[in-house]
């Protein structure tokens, strides 16, 4: 048998009727209760004042209840309630030793507290002890009827779901047979049963309905003391296992579980001290109640406090985290099993409904940190898409190909980071983080197809601007009859190599055909654009256009050297020829020919600007004549399509024709001094008078031969003189300019020939024919330099005239 060493006892309810709270959880705590679950019982004696109940107890039980000195006489023990842990018995067995009833010490107090006593032992106990003499059976003023009747009376008070064991041990046995006693005990129940005022539903229950009656019976303690330790040890052993089922406790529901024992157990004694009907079902679901949130609480403050926890939600704040719905999930399906353990016992009910608040609570927690990680994986997921995406296009991809590739693919990937954090306790929708990563994709996808379309449309475009620009300015300058059928020609290759190239490109984008025709129409209207604009352009310029034509035809020959003004030119017929080359090339640029309409520009021009000129000196002045240029559109040409107006064409022609006229002057003045210089020989009644008048000079040179010699001398001086001066250059400027420079010249000239005469006369004689070449050279030479000057002068007018036209 166990020592009363192993034996826990506090009181648990003082003389005053004060519930001890503190002391309860410290004993709850040292036997560790709260782990027994619902595997426990509770023991209460209750008996008259002096009875022996302390000593059963102490002896049955192994408690150390303080027990009556027998030498100071017979006196109040117990006061209030006590209780302690029964030591050795299995289950964890508590046992309470209540205040003797009818003790003096209480006086009119004693059936008060009896009844509450009474009423605390039978809601919170499993099995009550009766304690009662053996002499009071039979006897109508038996000390144990008042007892009965308390329980039977407050009984009436419990809402209890399950049956009581009443153990009634009677004490001090005498020869009486127990089996001659016993009936004698149940019938005496049965009588007092039936005395006691029941509520209309329970007028005809029967006390079975209540009660499981035990009955045993002990010797007297003083008198045979071995004899009843053995018959307590006998039955000791019946309270061993006692909640098994058909044991002394065996009906277990509407047990509190242990946890809640402290709390069930002070809420009973303070309803029942405002003496008010105790609902024990209610009571219970009071309990499991409070008991369940109070585990609840633990157990979130414990998740809060979580190292695991608080590492995973730093963790992800700054980035996703792997396994996070695993680890997430393990803690807080740890915090719930906690849960579960502790609140198992308690009216399911209430344990579910605090179970998912705390699961409430615990998913209001961690959604911040779930969402966090979404979205990190949907930005994650993104950036991948936009590399691979990226990666895919430079790699030859197609883009349709591409982006549906990568969309499944890396949707796929967002759809198993998901998996991978899903927390499996909440019913989260996913489709908005989802959704709106493919929006993200599907708005990358939409914005990267608009940059390479931009792309190939730009790069096509900038093609055909090379392409056409160049060409179009070069055939609109050598404008002909050829050229705008040629820009047709070549606008049409151009345009079908671009939207063929364009088209290839683009069937990798997977559109519809709609929108393909309308980019490949759109370039087509680009390259049409881009002609137009180079032919609005050049337009603009028709003027410094037809003087540059003008001046190239007038100023060269056929052979595209430079005209040399010397007498023998036709200027008309040239200046004329220049003139039409002019208009031909205006009539090119006055409007657009893209298209295969028929116009007459150019006839309208001629018959406006040059044959109404020839006309004007036979046409009589008095007569007005209907100007076909007088007028802002062409006959059979759109006005879009018109780049010069006829009013325009009008102006510019006149304009043309006084900015050349100059250069023409200057042509027939250099031709006149060209004549003038090379008609140095006199009249021929000159020469005739010359030869008359000087036959007798003639003659005499030929009589004296010598004088031939010095006129010859005198010759070659003054050849070279002449061609060392350049006598005919420089008068061809006029008589003063000349005088004035070989007035300059002379004199260096002469000491230099001098100074060559007398090198040569210390070398040998050079090849006379070397010096006359030399000499002819240097004739063609300054020939040449004068009519580069002529040249660069009438240039020069040209471009001093043309440069205030550029700036209109």
């Amino acid at each position: 048998m166990a020592t009363t060493e192993e034996c826990h006892s506090i009181q648990l309810i003082d003389g005053d009727g004060l519930f001890n709270d503190v002391g309860t959880d410290r004993l709850i705590k040292e036997i560790k209760l709260a782990e027994c679950g619902l595997s426990y019982a509770v023991v209460a004696i209750m008996g008259p004042q002096s009875s022996g109940k302390s000593t059963l107890l102490n002896h049955l039980f192994c408690t150390n209840f303080r027990e009556m000195d027998a030498f100071k006489g017979r006196s109040q023990t117990t006061k209030g309630i006590w209780m302690a842990k029964c030591a050795g018995i299995e289950p964890c067995t508590l046992v309470m030793d209540l205040e003797g009833t009818d003790g003096r010490e209480r006086g009119e107090d004693d059936t008060a507290f009896e009844k509450q006593s009474a009423l605390f032992a039978l809601a919170v106990s499993d099995i009550v002890l009766i304690n009662m003499w053996c002499h009071d059976i039979g006897r109508e003023q038996a000390a144990n009827k008042p007892l009965l009747k308390t329980v039977f009376q407050v009984m009436m008070r419990l809402f209890s779901p399950r049956k009581t064991t009443l153990m009634f041990v009677i004490r001090d046995k005498t020869r009486t047979p127990l089996e001659n006693l016993e009936p004698v005990l149940r019938e005496d129940i049965q009588k007092i049963w039936d005395s006691v005022p029941k509520p209309q539903a329970h007028k005809e229950t029967p006390l079975s309905e209540f009660f499981n009656l035990e009955v045993v019976a002990l010797s007297s303690y003083e008198e045979k003391e071995e004899q009843f330790k053995e018959q307590v040890a006998n039955l000791r052993q019946r309270f061993f296992h006692s909640i098994a089922p058909g044991g002394l406790a065996g009906d277990r529901r509407g047990v509190v579980p242990a946890s809640g024992f402290s709390f069930s157990a002070q809420q009973i004694w303070e309803v029942i001290k405002e003496n008010k009907d105790l609902d024990l079902p209610a009571h219970k679901v009071m309990v499991a109640t409070v008991r369940c949130e109070e585990i609840a609480n633990e157990k979130y403050a414990g998740f809060t406090a979580n190292e695991s926890w608080c590492l995973l939600e730093e963790a992800v704040q700054s980035g996703p985290v792997a396994g996070f719905g695993k680890k997430l999930n393990s803690i807080l399906y740890t915090s719930l099993t906690e849960y579960d353990a502790e609140a198992t016992y308690f009216d399911e009910g209430v344990r579910s409904a605090k179970r998912k608040q705390l699961e409430e609570k615990l998913l209001q927690l961690v959604q911040p940190a779930h969402h966090a990680m979404l979205g990190h994986l949907r930005s994650g997921t993104l950036e991948k898409f936009k590399e691979a995406f990226d990666k895919a296009l430079n790699g030859g991809d197609g883009f349709s190909v591409a982006a549906r590739n990568c969309t499944e693919a890396y949707m796929a990937l967002f759809d198993e980071g998901y998996a991978d954090a899903v927390v499996e306790l909440a019913n989260w929708d996913s489709s908005k983080v989802r959704d709106k990563l493919r929006r993200d994709i599907d708005a990358h996808v939409a914005s990267v197809r608009a940059a390479k379309l931009s792309e190939l449309t730009s790069s096509y475009e900038a093609k055909l601007n090379e392409a056409l620009s160049g060409p179009v300015e070069a055939l609109l300058d050598g404008a002909n009859n050829d050229t705008w059928p040629s820009i047709k020609k070549l606008l049409r290759r151009e345009t079908e190599s671009a939207v063929s190239g364009l088209s290839d490109a683009l069937s990798g984008f997977d559109m519809d055909e709609k929108t393909k025709e309308k980019m490949l129409t759109s370039l087509e209207d680009h390259a049409r654009g881009v002609v137009e604009a180079k032919a609005r352009e050049e337009a603009g310029r028709a003027l410094i256009r037809m003087k540059d034509r003008f001046s190239t035809l007038f100023s060269h020959d056929s052979d595209s050297m430079p005209r040399v003004w010397t007498g023998k030119e036709d200027i008309r017929a040239i200046t004329k020829t220049a003139r039409s080359a002019s208009l031909k090339l205006l009539s090119v640029m006055a409007a657009i020919r893209l298209d295969d309409n028929a116009d007459n520009i150019e006839n309208t021009l001629t018959s406006a600007l040059v044959d109404a000129k020839n006309n004007a000196a036979v046409t009589d002045r008095s007569i007005t004549t209907f100007d076909p240029l007088a007028s802002s559109t062409w006959e059979q040409v759109p006005p879009a399509k018109t780049l010069i107006t006829p009013v325009q064409c009008k102006s510019l022609w006149r304009q043309f024709r006084v900015e050349t006229e100059y250069t023409v002057t200057q042509a027939i003045s250099a031709q006149e001094a060209n004549k003038r210089t090379n008609n140095w020989l006199p009249p021929p009644w000159a020469i005739v008078a010359l030869i008359v008048l000087g036959f007798n000079e003639f003659m005499t040179l030929l009589r004296n031969p010598l004088y031939v010699g010095v006129i010859f001398v005198g010759f070659l001086i003054i050849k070279a003189l002449w061609v060392q001066l350049d006598i005919s250059g420089e008068f061809r400027n006029g008589a003063l300019p000349g005088l004035l420079s070989l007035s300059t010249k002379f004199l260096p000239t002469v000491m230099n020939l001098l100074r060559k005469l007398a090198e040569e006369g210390q070398m040998p004689a050079t090849n006379s024919s070397q010096t006359n070449q030399a000499v002819a050279s240097k004739s063609f030479q300054n020939g040449s330099s004068t009519s580069n000057m002529s040249s660069s002068a009438s240039s020069g007018i040209t471009a001093s005239e043309n440069s205030p036209k550029k700036g209109e």
